[in-house]
Order: C-alpha cells, then structure tokens, then sequence
C-alpha cells in the first residue's frame, strides 16, 4: 500500500508540548517523524496556550484535560474517544503514554469504538506499575492481546513486557529513540584549561534521577580536585522534599553548586555547550526506573563524556568506555572513581565526547516513524 493510500494515524497522550521529559520528546518527535515521511498525522493532547503558538507540521487536537492518570481524565479521553469513533475505527491508533492505555481500556471491548490499528509504547516504569495491580493487569493483558503492535525504546523494557506480560512477545519492536529532529550538531568545543571544569546534569529533582548520589560521589573527590570542579543543576521537582534535600547537601559539598530550575531550550544549548562533563546516575525508586533515557543521546551529541548507573535501559544509551562511564548503582566508590578518572584525564574526556557524537547519531525519527508505521500490513 502507498503511503498516500494508508489510513491517517492517531497519536494519543497526556505527555505533550510544552511538557518536558522524554515521553512529551517522544510523542512530537514520533509525530514529526511520520509527518516527515508524507503520513497524516492527528495529536490529541492536553489544551495549553502554548500550542497554539506552535507551526508543527501536523494537527494537534487540544483535549479538555490536565494530563493525569486519575479517573477523570481518564473518563474525559474515554468521552472524546467515544464522539469520534467514525475517525477511530478508520486510523492506526498510537497511544504513547501510561494515560490514554489506561483511559481506553474499557472502552476497546466495543466493536464500533475499535481502531484500524492500535499501537501501544511502554517506557519501562508503567510496565512494572501495571503488573503490581492484579486488576489493572488483568486489562492491560486484555489491551495487549487487542493491539497490534508495542513499541519499547530499549531491550530493557522488553525484556520487562515479555516477563510481567508474556502475551506482548511476538509484538514487540525495540526501535531506540533519537536526536530531537531539529537538532543542530554544535561545533567541537576547544578544552577548558582556565575556568572550573562543569559537571552538568539535566532531569526532574527527584530520587530516581539520583542527583544525591552523584553529588555524594563528587563530595569524596580529593579537595584539590574539589576546587578546581563546578556541579550544574539543570530541573526543578519538590516531591519528597528532593529538592530541599540537595540544596542542604550542596552547602556542604566543598565545591560550587548551582542550580538553574527549568531552562529553556536556547539556555540549555548554552549550559550543554559550556560543560566538560554530564552526569545522571539514575536509580531504582519504588517501582519506578530509567527506561532508556533521551538525555543522554543529546548530551553525547554536544560531545560530552557520560558518567552514569548501569540500571534499566540506561547502558543502551550510554556505550560503557565508550562515550562513557557506566558504574553500579549506589556504588559510591566506583562513582567517586569514575569522576575522578574523567576530571583528570582531559585525553578521555575529549575521546569519549567524539564517540558520543558518532553514537548519538545512530537513529532519526524519520526511521524510527518509518519501521513503526509504514512495516505494518493494513
């Protein structure tokens, strides 16, 4: 089948501009990408003021809705759903996030509220969220049986679906994210060899991130090493009193501490630009992990080297000795080395930052929109 002739396709989520993380950037650039390749392409996304400032390359429907997992949302997108089954049953239908796959489980039992095709993403977390609630699982079973498709970024979160959902196997396509597709690769940067050497970290405030440990890790440094190091703090997040928690570390931390909170994007070029070293040593939290991690494939392509946990997905990101350094998670020894290693040896950190520009350039949403859409038989 052309693509001219394929059926439109319907992207779902309660993760979209202007919302940062990696599933609101996996959702625009998911739709960019299938733009890009002549598809016709429908968002459906919470209502902001801000998207209508926006000239994206596709049409976003703006729901009456906060972009929770509660029940009123849920109940909200069922409505929705529900008043456009006519489009429904004649689109592919990509739900991208935790929220709508919740939101329309129910509502897929009716034949005539039944798409052409459903695809569903998991990230990794939700995954394990799901198999925990007896119920819940038994209708993401049902969700699952009913798609035809399941994207996953990373091996990681397959290997989570096949274990907790055996009924996902001979659906799965791991396909690893990309660059943002306007993406602009920078110039090499000339070493820093008179100012403070930048360890940079970009994410929410929150224990997952493990902004704590890595600021630990950099406390052990040797004090001469101390001196000469500088820790930026890129996010913002209050949930459980995190970020009150790593202010009151960064006072005793014998090196400079700042933090920025939420930056725009021409800010974060420049913080990105102005960095020797990135760092984000995520951990395991309460049934919450790293399912792969966009961040730092663009903190690869500005061609810095990478400290980071081996934990989920995160070493499908991050190539060990390669573009970086990957450590077991609260080995604070091993994490404190790692540092120390990086900050010493400005031979490595510059040899590592040219892989990682190689690396972060392995896929584009073109193709990733490609393999996901144009391979499925209508």
């Amino acid at each position: 089948m052309s693509i001219a002739s394929s059926p439109p396709i319907l992207i779902i989520s309660h993760e979209f501009f202007p919302k940062r993380g990696g599933i609101a950037t996996y959702t625009e650039e998911i739709a960019r990408g299938a733009a890009s390749n002549g598809r016709e392409i429908e968002v459906w996304a919470p209502k902001s003021e801000s998207i209508a400032k926006q000239d994206f390359p596709f049409r976003v429907r703006q729901l009456d809705l906060k972009g929770s997992q509660d029940l009123l949302c849920q109940l909200k997108l069922a409505r929705e759903w529900q008043r456009n089954r006519g489009a429904i049953r004649n689109s592919i239908v990509h739900l991208t996030d935790p929220g709508p796959i919740l939101a329309t489980r129910y509502i897929q039992y009716f034949k005539s509220l039944k798409p052409h095709r459903l695809i569903l993403t998991f990230h990794g977390s939700e995954i394990i969220r799901f198999a925990g609630k007896p119920f819940i699982k038994a209708l993401i079973t049902k969700s699952i049986k009913r798609c035809d498709r399941i994207h996953v970024l990373s091996r990681y979160s397959r290997s989570l679906l096949e274990r907790y959902f055996p009924e996902s196997k001979t659906k799965i396509l791991v396909i690893p994210g990309a660059l943002k597709s306007d993406f602009r690769v920078p110039k090499v940067k000339e070493h820093n060899i008179t100012g403070p050497l930048i360890i940079l970290t970009v994410g929410r405030l929150h224990p997952r991130k493990g902004q704590a440990d890595t600021m630990d890790a950099l406390t052990r440094l040797p004090e001469s090493t101390r001196q000469i190091i500088e820790f930026w703090v890129v996010g913002s997040g209050g949930k459980y009193g995190y970020g009150k928690e790593l202010k009151s570390k960064a006072k005793e931390a014998g090196f400079r501490v700042k933090f920025f909170g939420d930056v725009s994007e021409e800010k974060l070029q420049e913080l990105y630009t102005r960095a020797d070293i990135f760092a984000l040593n995520s951990v395991y939290f309460r049934k919450s992990v790293e399912g792969y991690g966009l961040v730092y494939l663009e903190a690869a392509a500005y061609g810095l080297p990478i400290v980071a946990n081996s934990v989920g997905g995160v070493s499908e990101a991050v190539s060990h000795m390669n573009n970086g350094i990957l450590v077991k998670p609260h080995d604070q020894e091993a994490l404190t080395e790692a540092f120390n290693r990086l900050v010493q040896d400005p031979a490595l950190r510059e040899n590592m930052g040219n892989h990682g520009r190689i690396w972060s350039q392995r896929f584009s949403w073109n193709r990733i929109a490609n393999e996901l859409y144009n391979t499925m038989a209508m």
